[in-house]
């Protein structure tokens, strides 16, 4: 060997030392990376280990719930909340529909512990074969765990603590406890979360019902509720299902032949139009109540359950009602369509419940109640207040009051004369007549007479709780009350004197089953029940003969009352049977007139009318009877004494014992005149 090979030899070695010692300590330094690595990972994962949250509140888990509201027949009429959801027990959920939902969303639910490796590596293969995400890698344990703990963004660190939370809950729930929470939490599109919610929401019954079909098509929507709905593209929710039932024909939950039959058989989708609330009016009530005394998440997520006084046909016909009268009067004044406006109130006149709202045409445009809130003059609907008052101090419905000019002297008003509708005078007028035919001067008189601290009262203690103007227009109905104040107050006349205070919940029942709160009649004995019954004789006098005629078309004992403002910017009729008590209001929400056809009779009466036909359909026929200590006699219709054998017309008149007229009319009393009748 030469100098020059040794040589060369010699560094060679010495290059083989060099870089075995930078490999060793390339080596050296990656492996004290990587234990640093290794244990700065250890830390980060048991940091986010620590970190994550406790899974041990989940069997007590209350999620958002509807609190839903009820007729009185338990019908579902209107629901409130932040998540359209209704919890359902795991058991009460059909095999098909949790078979459904692991074939399609976790093949290996009840084999692995929250985590699916297998799975996540069979979605990977799918999806790169079909060159799309058709299947994904979450388990039904990491989809609760991510809705119930985590944010919607995707990271890294959000997917791991999303396994480590999947495993925790595997651990600490049963399979068939996180199947409950899954199916109850998981959002299905269209508002709706939860299986429940779905199934009503999509096909209009109970998750208990669905099919094969149905609950194939409901578990295809969790990968996209928006992409796979049957409302927005049926030919893909159709594939999405078809999936579903191919997975669970492959996993051996149904046979080929039942897969073959559920992919063909039509699916029946209710309307996806929002239903239409039949009392929102009255519903809103409702809400503010309970907003107010319950609070907003009570209302909104802890699924209360109110059972109300409404009753269903017969808001059904207040709403028909309402609108029909009203477009009949605009078509009859060519009033410019959908500006008149209208209120209805019905109640039950012995218990005080509201069984029928209508607090305008329509609530989407304003959400105003002029059942409850609007304050507009009643007109003569006031009148009967300040007659019973009359009754009740002694007079009769045949005392008499000559119907002739008056003028006062006001300071506000000046002079102020009153006039009739008909601008006429008529003379010695009994009660009876006067208020049958809505004599505005009579009336003035009676007031006057009576004095207005105590019609006042009167009215106050009937169910008026507005402030009522201290003067005689009060009369003629000028100070503004609500629709509801007088049904209450009629509802007095209606009862036998006993005021019922409206109400419109019978229970409210908590997502426990266990009773907020309920609420029973509130029913006092107001005026003396022989007082109530002569007014009411009296106000069907004025639907057989008087103003309110026009719903004398009933066929049935009714009483009731027209009230008209002189400028006719309002048009009402209160009425009742023995047991029912409604009203109807009827004019522009801004202060205009309605002409001399918006009065009570023409314009109210007919709405009234229309709905009570439909109220009362199928009810016995009622009688007001009169009360123990009622006295009957013939009496002269003009003079008010006791009819002789030639009175023309005799009315049998009712009278408190001991007030009945002991003198007979003379023989040679006129005939009475025909009375003029206010449309």
């Amino acid at each position: 060997m030469t100098p020059g090979n040794r040589s060369s030899i010699k560094r060679a070695v010495v290059r083989k030392a060099r870089r075995s010692r930078v490999f060793r300590w390339i080596f050296s330094f990656m492996i004290v990376v990587g234990i640093f690595a290794g244990i700065g990972a250890a830390g980060f994962l048991a940091w986010l280990i620590h970190e994550s949250p406790s899974v041990d509140t989940l069997k007590d888990y209350r999620p958002s719930t509807t609190t839903r509201i009820y007729s009185d027949k338990n019908e579902l009429i209107d629901s409130f909340y932040a998540e359209d959801r209704r919890v359902v027990p795991i058991a009460e959920i059909p095999d098909v529909v949790i078979k459904a939902f692991v074939a399609g969303e976790d093949a290996r639910f009840f084999q692995h512990e929250g985590l699916d490796l297998i799975g996540i590596f069979r979605a990977f293969v799918k999806n790169m074969i079909a060159g799309e995400i058709v299947q994904g890698g979450s388990t039904i344990t990491q989809q609760v765990a991510r809705s119930l703990y985590l944010s919607p963004e995707r990271t890294f660190t959000r997917k791991i603590r999303e396994a480590i939370l999947a495993y925790k809950i595997d651990r600490y729930l049963k399979k068939q406890e996180i199947l409950e929470l899954y199916l109850n939490h998981i959002y299905l599109g269209h508002g709706a979360y939860g299986i429940e919610a779905a199934s009503q929401s999509y096909f209009g019954k109970s998750a208990r019902n669905l099919t094969l079909p149905e609950a194939a098509m409901l578990a295809g929507l969790p990968k996209a509720p928006s992409r796979f709905s049957p409302y927005v593209n049926m030919e893909r929710a159709r594939q999405r299902q078809a999936y579903v039932l191919t997975r669970m024909q492959e996993d051996g939950y149904i046979t080929p032949a039942a897969k073959d039959k559920a992919i063909k058989e039509p699916v029946k989708l209710i309307s996806s139009k929002p239903r239409e609330k039949i009392a929102p009016y009255f519903t809103e009530n409702v809400r503010r109540y309970i907003l107010e005394k319950y609070g907003s998440d009570a209302l909104y997520r802890e699924g209360l359950e109110v059972y109300t006084t409404i009753n269903a046909e017969m808001q059904r016909a207040a709403n028909e009602a309402v609108e029909r009268g009203i477009r009949e009067m605009e078509t009859r004044e060519k009033f410019t369509p959908g500006e008149l406006q209208g209120a209805l109130l019905c109640m039950d006149a012995r218990t005080g419940e509201v069984k029928a709202m209508v607090g305008g045409r329509d609530y989407k445009k304003s959400e105003f109640n002029r059942a409850t809130q609007a304050r507009r003059r009643p007109g003569s609907s006031f009148k009967p207040f300040v007659y019973t008052a009359a009754f009740d101090k002694g007079m009769t419905p045949a005392t008499v009051i000559l119907d002739s000019p008056i003028i006062f002297n006001d300071a506000t008003r000046g002079e102020w004369k009153p006039q009739n509708f008909e601008h006429k005078f008529f003379g010695p007028t009994t009660l009876r007549t006067a208020l049958t035919f809505s004599r505005n001067v009579v009336t003035v008189k009676l007031l006057q007479e009576l004095g207005l601290a105590y019609v006042i009262d009167y009215a106050h203690n009937m169910g008026i709780n507005s402030p009522l103007t201290r003067d005689l227009t009060l009369a003629l109905g000028t100070s503004t009350v609500t629709l509801q104040e007088m049904v209450r107050g009629y509802g007095v006349l209606a009862n036998g004197g006993r005021r019922a205070e409206p109400y419109f919940i019978r229970k409210i029942v908590d997502r426990n089953g266990h009773v907020l709160e309920e609420q029973a009649p509130q029913v006092e004995q107001a005026i003396d029940p022989r007082v109530a019954f002569l007014t009411t004789s009296v106000l069907q006098n004025v639907v057989q003969e008087g103003t309110g005629e026009r719903v004398k078309a009933i066929g049935r004992p009714v009483a009731g009352k027209t009230g008209t403002t002189d400028d006719y910017f309002d048009a009402w009729f209160i009425g009742y049977t023995p047991s029912l008590v409604a009203g109807v209001w009827v004019g522009f929400d801004a202060e205009k007139t309605m002409g001399r056809s918006g009065v009570g009779g023409r314009a109210a009466a007919p709405v009234w009318l229309y709905f009570m036909e439909q109220a009362l359909k199928g009810l016995p026929v009622e009688v007001f009877a009169a009360p123990e200590g009622v006295v009957f006699a013939r009496i002269d219709p003009r003079t008010g004494l006791l009819a002789n054998p030639g009175t023309k017309d005799p009315v049998f008149e009712g009278f408190l014992e001991g007030t009945a007229p002991k003198e007979y009319a003379p023989p040679s009393s006129d005939e009475p005149a025909s009375e003029p009748v206010r449309p």
